[in-house]
């Protein structure tokens, strides 16, 4: 009964030994008798105990490797300081483990070298301007020298550049030069926009002012002409109306002059500059200058 007990309890062991749960985006590296076994996916694997076991675990996720700020010189020797990282991801695990001893390591000692190769390459303002030039040069480097070690270099971001003070303090002193000139060019420019816009109001306020101006006027000279002719169409109506009159009471030759040469004088009174006379008119002004000689004269002898 005893060896039974004992039998079930090392049926336990052996089976809580054997039997090992790999979890999502992991692998286990299995070795047996001190070899390179096999690599163990998620799920449940088994393995023979004191016999096999799992050499180390594996993660396939994408992984981050903040470098610690280097400093690097560079082409016309000014020491400059780097805050970069890595991005990379495991797709050999076996390589991973064994083909490096410390792959976190390697990457970084890889980074700082090639970093300091490609911007000892470069002056200090090719280095602001050209991030992401040297972005993808040192991932380019990186990913082929890691694939030996069964990685992928997904991405490097340089997080900062900075450079020596006394080059920050120039640097900011021209930055700030650079910024009061786009400021007074924008201020100029502005106020010459504002001149601009004044001058275009004032023209078309003037041109307004002058169309008014000459509306009045065509509108003045329109209402006097209509005035005039309306005067002209009340003279000649009443004149129509008297000459109506005068043929309807049957008039002699001699008053019928004498009222023409009545209605003449109305007319001459009036505000026109030139007046018609009729042609039958002319013979009864000859007339009366006639008599006015021979009222003169006889006025003389008198004397």
């Amino acid at each position: 009964m005893v060896f039974l007990i004992v039998l079930l309890v090392l049926l336990i062991i052996f089976a809580f030994l054997s039997v090992k749960i790999v979890r999502q985006s992991e692998v286990y590296i299995i070795e047996r008798l001190g070899k390179f076994h096999k690599v163990a996916d998620a799920g449940i694997t088994i393995i023979i105990p004191f016999i096999d076991h799992v050499r180390s675990i594996v993660s396939l996720k994408q992984q981050t490797l903040d470098i610690a700020p280097q400093q690097v010189i560079t082409k016309d020797n000014v020491t400059i300081t780097i805050d970069t990282v890595v991005f990379y991801r495991i797709v050999d695990p076996a390589k991973a483990v064994y083909e490096i001893q410390n792959l976190r390591k390697g990457i970084e000692y890889l980074s700082v070298t090639t970093m300091r190769d490609l911007v000892g390459k470069m002056d200090l303002d090719s280095t602001f301007s050209s991030r992401d030039l040297i972005n993808n040069n040192l991932r380019a480097i990186l990913d082929e020298a890691t694939t030996k070690w069964g990685c992928d270099i997904d991405r490097v971001e340089v997080q900062d550049i900075m450079p020596p003070a006394d080059i920050r303090d120039a640097m900011e002193k021209q930055m700030n030069a650079e910024r009061n000139k786009r400021a007074a060019i924008l201020q100029a420019e502005g106020e010459r926009q504002a001149a601009v816009l004044k001058a275009e109001g004032e023209r078309d306020a003037a041109i307004l002012r002058a169309e008014a101006e000459k509306e009045a006027k065509v509108r003045k000279a329109t209402g006097e002409a209509e005035a005039i002719k309306k005067v002209a169409e009340a003279k000649a109506e009443e004149v129509k109306l008297v000459y109506g009159a005068m043929m309807k009471a049957n008039p002699d030759d001699k008053l019928v002059q004498l009222k023409s040469l009545e209605t003449l004088k109305d007319v001459a009174n009036g505000e026109a500059n030139k007046v018609f006379i009729p042609f039958e008119a002319t013979s009864s002004l000859a007339s009366l200058g006639a008599m006015k000689e021979i009222v003169k004269d006889k006025t003389d002898e008198q004397k």
